[in-house]
């Protein structure tokens, strides 16, 4: 991505956090860039193409700091158990929504979705990625002997799901101004749970 796309993307962000995605005009975006409207279209035809580009950057950017590598998601079905690959999962994608400007971005979306389509539309998207990885992650769990289901598909459904809604509830306690120990006890507990009642037979004897 070309550095003026990128100062595009972060101002568009910062506009949206002050005034509110749908207040916010591909002029304001422009002149807080410093660049004419028409040279702003040449990198996004309309604000819905700058919106969902916003998104792909941050999540990518976001996703590069804590999410596992391809090397390292061979390390994770190193650990011993299913808790502890579930745990540390878990924790990447945790850290990846708390990255401050995807932290900035899903609280505009929030605040947006009943009433803006582009809002709702990228919070399907993110909600599908995290059931499609959970997906993965399951099966993999399943070949390896840690962890077996009668439905991988749906209890990655499930999975998925409860960790997201854990999550809000986590980001509801801070907004509230609650410390979150009691969110991240519920979580551990649900992870422990979670292991026990789908431990394969392998992993019990």
């Amino acid at each position: 991505m070309t550095g003026t796309k990128e100062k595009i993307l972060l101002a568009a962000l910062d506009l949206a956090a002050k005034e509110g995605l749908g207040a916010v005009s591909m002029s304001m975006i422009a002149d807080k860039v410093g660049i004419r409207k028409p040279s702003l279209y040449n990198h996004f035809t309309s604000k819905e193409e700058l919106t969902e580009a916003m998104y792909a950057y941050l999540r990518d950017a976001a996703k590069k700091k804590e999410s596992p590598t391809p090397s390292e998601y061979e390390k994770l079905f190193q650990m011993s158990s299913a808790y502890d690959i579930l745990k540390t999962a878990t924790n990447a994608y945790r850290k990846m929504t708390l990255d401050p400007n995807m932290r900035t971005f899903y609280k505009v979306l929030y605040s947006e979705r009943t009433h803006n389509p582009t809002a709702a539309r990228i919070l399907t998207e993110e909600t599908e990625k995290m059931i499609f990885a959970t997906k993965q992650l399951f099966y993999a769990l399943e070949v390896h002997h840690l962890l077996h289901f009668e439905s991988p598909d749906m209890s990655a459904l499930g999975f998925a799901m409860t960790i997201h809604a854990l999550m809000d509830y986590e980001e509801d306690c801070a907004t509230g101004g609650e410390v979150g120990e009691k969110n991240k006890a519920l979580l551990d507990d649900y992870l422990h749970w979670f292991c026990e009642t789908n431990a394969a037979k392998e992993a019990e004897e």
